[in-house]
């Protein structure tokens, strides 16, 4: 992982080393509106903030949870909104608490599948063992 001092702008690829993220996949957010980077350098390359990194940070743990891109773009705003203070603080709390019921109820239902699928791989082993 790269330590970037506060403040310093890093490439795509720092990025991708970063966050574990392909560039295309990083490339894919950004045509979608969900990180834009904060600049360009002179040559054309994108130059991305702590913050568009910790944006990225959400995305990636968003998306083994199913959420959408409209669900990620909305989350991101909400905290956005929350960060800087916009906004009625109450609604914000309810939607907030609205993806975090959400996202717990998405780890439970990926929990029970991995109990699914330890108990296939033990009936899996089960049936090596009885081979040798």
């Amino acid at each position: 992982m790269i330590d970037t001092p506060r403040g310093e702008l890093v490439q795509i690829g720092q990025v991708a080393e970063r966050t574990g993220l392909s560039l295309r996949t990083i490339r894919f957010y950004e045509e979608n509106g969900l990180v834009i980077p904060t600049a360009r350098s002179e040559g054309g390359f994108r130059l991305y903030s702590e913050h568009d990194v910790s944006r990225l940070e959400v995305i990636k743990r968003m998306k083994p949870l199913g959420f959408t891109l409209d669900e990620m773009q909305e989350l991101l705003t909400l905290l956005a909104d929350l960060e800087s203070g916009s906004g009625n603080r109450e609604q914000l709390a309810d939607r907030l608490r609205t993806f975090h019921e959400a996202a717990t109820a998405r780890v439970s239902a990926l929990k029970a599948q991995l109990a699914v699928a330890e108990g296939f791989a033990e009936t899996l082993a089960g049936h090596l063992r009885n081979q040798g």
